[in-house]
């Protein structure tokens, strides 16, 4: 999968998961790994991003003597997963005439 594409997918599944409610790492890595494959190494990036780019905030908070993260989706973050879903039924559109294409071969 082209890298840029995975980003994108990798992106949509973080904030999907997040839809759900409020999250922190350990859950999302296991939470975002039932939708595709991702590591710890992988999400925090991720998570980073998002927050950089305004698409999720974050919280920390005491757990069991340990400060931990949460995550949350913004307004901003719900439009982008409407977003990519908008442009997935788009390309999905393009692929269904681009096979239909190779059939009349």
């Amino acid at each position: 999968m082209d890298a840029q594409l995975k980003r994108g997918v990798l992106d949509a599944c973080v904030l999907a998961v997040l839809r759900r409610g409020e999250s922190y790492g350990y859950r999302l890595v296991r939470d975002v790994g039932e939708i595709i494959d991702v590591s710890e190494s992988t999400l925090y990036p991720i998570l980073k991003r998002l927050e950089s780019g305004g698409l999720v905030t974050v919280r920390s908070a005491e757990h069991n003597g340990r400060l931990r993260k949460y995550y949350q989706i913004t307004e901003a973050g719900e439009r982008r997963v409407r977003e990519f879903l908008e442009e997935y039924r788009t390309l999905m559109k393009v692929l269904r005439q681009i096979e239909g294409e190779d059939h009349h071969e």
